[in-house]
């Protein structure tokens, strides 16, 4: 199985999802150097997804404190969990509406003053509570958000697949070896969407239910050439015709379109998935307090949200970020009310952590069987 190792890289280079994708014609990596910071004081250390990195989303934070903080890169939530419940000290983690509840529920976050934040009276004010509160508490400042949905080209499916866009393609044994599905337990709620469960039962099936979505399930790993964990796998076996569809996120399709390249983001007639992340504050970490919230703050920024928007093709909840940005950028999002475009999607919900649990030990035992 082709996956990316990630290590911790401190305050050095690291791969960032702009300047990989920026290679992926290459099919080399882009590396971002992080400065060095001075050894006066203690320095935050952020639990961050690759790419996330880069100074231009947190940019205020940078111009105020002189450097950035230190990073920690994980590939998925439930590792960046077990790690900081293993005593990794982190002050912030990135985690998404249906993963920051193991974390409060582990005791490792606490409460969210949005009071300390200037830019929280311009975020839209559905995102202030979707996913975002536990017990009455902000336990997630919402920043970036976008689809989960599947990255094709044109010109190497079947016909009836253009016709037809469907979750079913993982599924389908014409496109065997040729596809790619994301190392995530969420490819067990896609098949629970291709038996017939509602947006809502995906995220609340019973054991029966659970172990009905296997054959399914197991049919995703074994059709799949590799299982990603970095998106620039798919950018490049796309781009090289190794694969014909991917699960993938926005910036996927927006990369390979911008190289001129015969590629559509599906809207599967199942639905499609969307999500919503943020930052969380733990209780684990060393660094100045006063310094977590200028880095949420600085996330929470117009310019980030720009930033995210150009360049990534992902939407921001500040909405003085869409105000700001290129309208052409925001056109090709598809955007004109982003809490409707959110809510027209599946949004990936918490899920009960003992379930969670039940999903992860599956998912592992699937990913086995391919090893």
């Amino acid at each position: 199985m082709n996956k990316v190792k990630f290590i911790d890289r401190l305050s050095q280079g690291r791969i960032s999802r702009r300047d990989a994708m920026r290679a992926a014609t290459a099919f080399g990596v882009g590396m971002a150097m992080m400065p060095r910071r001075s050894l006066a004081a203690e320095p935050l250390t952020i639990m961050e997804w690759s790419g996330y990195e880069i100074p231009e989303l947190f940019q205020s934070f940078v111009d105020k404190h002189g450097a950035a903080p230190n990073f920690s890169i994980f590939a998925n939530e439930d590792e960046a969990l077990q790690k900081v419940r293993g005593g990794f000290n982190a002050d912030i983690v990135h985690p998404c509406t249906y993963s920051v509840t193991p974390f409060v529920e582990a005791g490792l976050s606490k409460p969210i003053d949005t009071s300390r934040l200037s830019n929280w009276a311009d975020i839209f004010e559905p995102l202030k509570t979707t996913g975002t509160v536990v017990d009455g508490n902000v336990v997630m400042v919402p920043a970036d958000w976008g689809i989960s949905s599947i990255a094709y080209r044109t010109d190497l499916v079947e016909p009836d697949f253009l016709e037809n866009e469907t979750w079913g393609i993982f599924t389908d044994e014409r496109y065997a070896g040729r596809l790619s599905m994301s190392d995530t337990d969420a490819a067990l709620q896609i098949a629970g969407l291709l038996l017939g469960y509602s947006r809502d039962k995906i995220h609340q099936m019973s054991d029966e239910e659970l172990e009905a979505t296997r054959p399914l399930a197991a049919k995703m790993v074994e059709y799949s050439r590799f299982l990603w964990t970095d998106n620039t796998e798919i950018a490049q076996a796309l781009a090289s015709g190794e694969i014909v569809a991917a699960y993938a996120w926005n910036e996927t399709v927006k990369t390979l379109a911008e190289q001129g390249l015969p590629v559509k983001y599906a809207y599967p007639k199942e639905g499609r998935f969307t999500w919503l992340c943020g930052l969380t504050l733990l209780n684990t970490g060393k660094g100045d307090e006063g310094q977590a919230y200028d880095f949420l703050d600085a996330w929470l920024s117009p310019e980030t949200g720009k930033f995210m928007i150009e360049q990534y093709g992902y939407g921001h909840s500040n909405r003085k970020a869409f105000e700001m940005s290129d309208p052409a950028a925001v056109e090709a999002l598809g955007i004109t009310d982003p809490v409707a475009y959110l809510q027209d999607g599946i949004l990936f919900q918490p899920i009960e952590s003992t379930r969670q649990q039940k999903m992860i030990k599956m998912w592992e035992e699937l990913k086995a069987l391919k090893q």
